[in-house]
Formats: structure tokens, C-alpha cells, sequence
């Protein structure tokens, strides 16, 4: 029988990691060799060094884990509550939402996150935030089906913390047969701003109030998963260039010197970056930057904020370094936080 602290090797995957917590009977969590938690089917590991073999001085289960392990071990083998399911129900549909607790505090509101299930199907979760090199997990636990869970509540200073969420999931039901889904596994970009704009907060069929939704699964597949050649990237940059005007600028009024706001994130520039190093988004976003800045090198007196994002800083610091060599005449400081957070930066031309 499979163990905490077993070193396995997935059966019909690459990799492998060290089981870290009984989920259920029929499930597991693995910690991989990137330091992911993974939701995984026991019969989809094979043990390759049991725990405690050779290491006599093994770290001990601790007490919380095991009460977790026991109280779920025979959660399959329970018979399904009366669940009311629907034809739709059958598809796999998860989203994460935030609600404004206060929306007419909108720059200095604190927000709910609530992943919600909106299907037929109980879902084991893991939500974690991070830079794309380690994730801090935020949430971990099993939603029951069409309905939705609050996860915890987000302060403003904390929103920088989210630009990078990893969400995984694995359907299963209760007692019953049904069909089997693959785990869903997204790493979700949240633009900061979106935070500080009203109009992102919308009518939804999920809650009364107004919402910002991100959908994890559609129906069944992926959100934001596509499979495209070099080539489509390529014409899917080429159209963007060739349209310079879908670029997300936007000038509150038509005169100098109104603000321009341009947003670097590259979700924003590009509707897809599958296939695109860091080195090549980076390139984009700063060919978009220099795009902008000659447009309105004549336009003495324009001001106009770069939404970068805080992430690691890498955008922001090519770009103060591009303002010092190349438009050494523009002035830049940091953009309003009230309006655009810690991520952007405001160049006035001169």
C-alpha cells in the first residue's frame, strides 16, 4: 500500500515526486521534482523507493495530515448524496471569481475569492500563487458539485501577489459510476489592473453582485489551451502589428496632453503566447513600448503610463533602461497607485 513520503514514478507520465499526503483510497498528492503539489490516481504511480528505506531519520506524518487521511479514506466507497444533476451538468465547467467587498471603495476595496463547480461532478482542488518558479498553495480541499466555495479573502496590497495563479483539478463522483475526465492543470494570468476598473466586475449567473470571472474549464477542455505551430504564431503577431489600433490603448479624450494608457501585460498584446519564450514576449512588449514612444515623440507635453505589472521587474527595468539611452529628454516616475497599483510607470514627453 502506498505511503507518505513513498518516491514514486508516474505510470503514464514523465516524472515523478514523493507522495506527501493521502488524499482518499483511490488518490494521493504528489510533490514533484518542481516542488508542485499534484492531485494523482494511486493506480497511476508505481513506488520506486518506499518510505523509510535507507533513510531511518524520515520526517513523521504529521498529526493534521493524518486526521485529513482518515476522515477521507473511504470517500468513494460513500454512497453519493442526493445530487441534483443536469444534462449540462455532465461538462466540466470551474471558474475562479472575485467580488469587491466594498464596491464603491473600488481603489481601496479588499476581495472574496470563491472557486465555483459548475457541474455535475465533485472536484478535488489545489489553488496556489507564484512566480512560475515556485507557488505558495492558497487553498486545497474538494468542492461538491454545482456550487461554489469562498477560498479567502484578498487585500489590495496582496494583489501583486496574484499575477500568476496555478489551479488544479480532478472530477470524480461519489458511489456511482460515470465518466472519467482528465486532471485540469492552468496557470492563470491576472492582470492587476483589472482590479481597479469597475467594468471589470460584471453580471453573472453565479452571485447577485457583480463579479470578475476567470474560467478555468470549458466544457470539458481547458480554458486558454490551444495547440498552434510557429506559424501561427507568427501571422497571430503579424495581424497585431499590422492592426497597430487593437492595441489596448485607450486616450481619455482625443487633445494633448490627455493621459495614454498602454497595457504591457503580454495577455493583453497577444491573444495567445503558447509556443513564445520569455525572451520573445519580452522582445514584443518592448517593441510595443518603443512603437508607442515614436508615435508621440512630437506630441510635447503627452504623458503616458506603461502598465508593466510588478512580477519580477524584468519589463520595468528594460524599460526605465530604454528611457535613460534612448529618450533620454522624457521624464518617468511611478503611475498614480491609486489608479494603477505598484506595476506601471508614467513618461511624460518633452
Amino acid at each position: 500500500m502506498i505511503q507518505v513520503g513513498d518516491k514514486i514514478r508516474f505510470l503514464n507520465a514523465q516524472g515523478g515526486g514523493i507522495v506527501s499526503k493521502i488524499i482518499n483510497k483511490e488518490m494521493v498528492e504528489v510533490t514533484d521534482e518542481d516542488g508542485f503539489d499534484v492531485p494523482t490516481l494511486i493506480r497511476e504511480c508505481v513506488v520506486v523507493e518506499p518510505a523509510g528505506q535507507n533513510k531511518p531519520q524520515e520526517q513523521k506524518i504529521e498529526d493534521e495530515t493524518f486526521r485529513f487521511s482518515q476522515k477521507n479514506a473511504n470517500i468513494c466507497e460513500e454512497p453519493e448524496e442526493k445530487i441534483e444533476e443536469t444534462p449540462e451538468g455532465e461538462a466540466i465547467n470551474a471558474l475562479i471569481a472575485y467580488l469587491p467587498m466594498d464596491p464603491k471603495a473600488i481603489s481601496s476595496s479588499a476581495y472574496e475569492c470563491y472557486l465555483i463547480n459548475d457541474s455535475n461532478y465533485y472536484l478535488s482542488y489545489t489553488v496556489a500563487s507564484g512566480n512560475g518558479g515556485t507557488f505558495y498553495c492558497r487553498a486545497a480541499g474538494v468542492i461538491e458539485p454545482n456550487t461554489k466555495i469562498f477560498i479567502e479573502e484578498i487585500k489590495k496590497e496582496q494583489l501583486n501577489d496574484l499575477e500568476l495563479i496555478n489551479v488544479q483539478l480532478i472530477a470524480f463522483k461519489k458511489g456511482k459510476a460515470y465518466s472519467a475526465r482528465p486532471a485540469y492543470d492552468l496557470r492563470l494570468k491576472i492582470n492587476p489592473v483589472k482590479f481597479y476598473k469597475l467594468h471589470s466586475f460584471t453580471e453573472n449567473d453565479y452571485f447577485h453582485e457583480n463579479a470578475l470571472l476567470f474560467p478555468i474549464v470549458k466544457n470539458n477542455i481547458l480554458a486558454e489551451r490551444f495547440n498552434i505551430s510557429q506559424n501561427d504564431i507568427d501571422n497571430m503577431i503579424n495581424q497585431k502589428e499590422a492592426k497597430p489600433e487593437q492595441r489596448n490603448i485607450s486616450r481619455k479624450n482625443q487633445g494633448v496632453p490627455e493621459i495614454i494608457e498602454v497595457d504591457l501585460h503580454i495577455g493583453q498584446l497577444l491573444d495567445n503566447t503558447n509556443g513564445l519564450s520569455n525572451k520573445d514576449m519580452l522582445d514584443y512588449q518592448m517593441k510595443t513600448f518603443n512603437s508607442v514612444m515614436t508615435e508621440n515623440l512630437k506630441r510635447k507635453g503627452q504623458k503616458i503610463v506603461f502598465i508593466h505589472g510588478k512580477g519580477e521587474g524584468v519589463l520595468r527595468k528594460e524599460i526605465l533602461n530604454e528611457l535613460k539611452h534612448r529618450y533620454p529628454n522624457c521624464i518617468s516616475q511611478d503611475a498614480s497607485f491609486r489608479e494603477y497599483g505598484f506595476g506601471a510607470t508614467m513618461v511624460t514627453i518633452k
